[in-house]
């Protein structure tokens, strides 16, 4: 099987436009994927095949930031330790009004204050949930992790309904979908990346900071390679310098996930997980 950039680009639109219909006709039940005479994208040897064609296809806005005002507003800066206090909410709050980042990064307990400390700002609140709560308690996007071990153990379908539910969920706030890129093979990113996109699905994202593994300039060129131009690709987990982040975002990265945010914008070296 040989298939051509373009005939990738079509199948992950025909997907995407299965799922649209599923979830505007509320139909309970798997979502029907394309039979194996229609190209069975979520095979193993389907898969391979892409791989064959060393998914040259690279999708980005044409340019790099050059000022650290327009590097700021890329980053999602970041507070996701489970023994942060209030302190550390305010600091990091105020931090993202003063630097003007894209947003505020936290879990669902710190959103309701987070809401209120950037109110008449430009800074989005967003919490880090599994699925499928989050949306109705004032966070602007929602931040979830696909279910690795459905994605490992082959059920694609099982996956595409997780994230279907958790994208209907948020109401229209835009979705990013975890993939823990350190835990998968190459074949699973690609596979996770087209259901996501599939489910309609807002961005991409590398890491959730624990764990291990972080973002690499390999797995964010890859990312937007599958998804193409039109979704969000976020870079996080050991991005810590400007360098760091201009990199990523030279591969291909749209958003930046930090915890070292101050520091990349500032021009100084960052410390810490994220």
């Amino acid at each position: 099987m040989s298939m051509k950039p373009d005939e990738l680009d079509a199948l992950v639109d025909t997907i995407a436009e299965r799922v649209r219909a599923r979830i505007h006709s509320e139909r309970v039940g798997p979502v029907a994927l394309p039979a194996a005479g229609h190209g069975a994208w979520y095979d193993e040897s389907s898969l391979r095949a892409w791989l064959s064609q060393n998914v040259a296809r690279l999708g980005s806005d044409g340019s790099t930031p050059s000022g650290r005002a327009d590097l700021a507003t890329r980053i999602d800066h970041t507070l996701l330790k489970p023994d942060a206090t209030r302190a550390d909410v305010v600091k990091l709050c105020d931090e993202a009004r003063q630097h003007n980042f894209a947003s505020v990064c936290l879990n669902t307990t710190w959103i309701p204050l987070a809401v209120s400390l950037l109110q008449g700002s430009r800074v989005m609140p967003i919490c880090v949930v599994g699925f499928p709560l989050g949306a109705a308690i004032g966070a602007l996007e929602i931040d979830m992790v696909v279910n690795i071990g459905a994605l490992k153990g082959g059920d694609h379908d099982l996956v595409l309904r997780d994230i279907a539910a958790v994208v209907r969920a948020a109401q229209g706030r835009p979705v990013k979908v975890i993939l823990e890129t350190h835990l998968l093979t190459r074949e699973e990113k690609i596979a996770a990346c087209a259901l996501s996109k599939a489910a309609g699905a807002a961005f991409v994202k590398t890491s959730t900071g624990f764990g291990g593994g972080g973002a690499t300039v390999e797995d964010i060129k890859l990312m937007r390679a599958v998804v193409g131009p039109d979704m969000g690709v976020k870079a996080s987990g050991g991005v810590r310098t400007q360098a760091d982040a201009q990199a990523m975002i030279q591969a291909g990265a749209t958003r930046i996930g930090a915890s070292a945010s101050v520091a990349i914008v500032s021009g100084k070296v960052g410390s810490g997980g994220y």
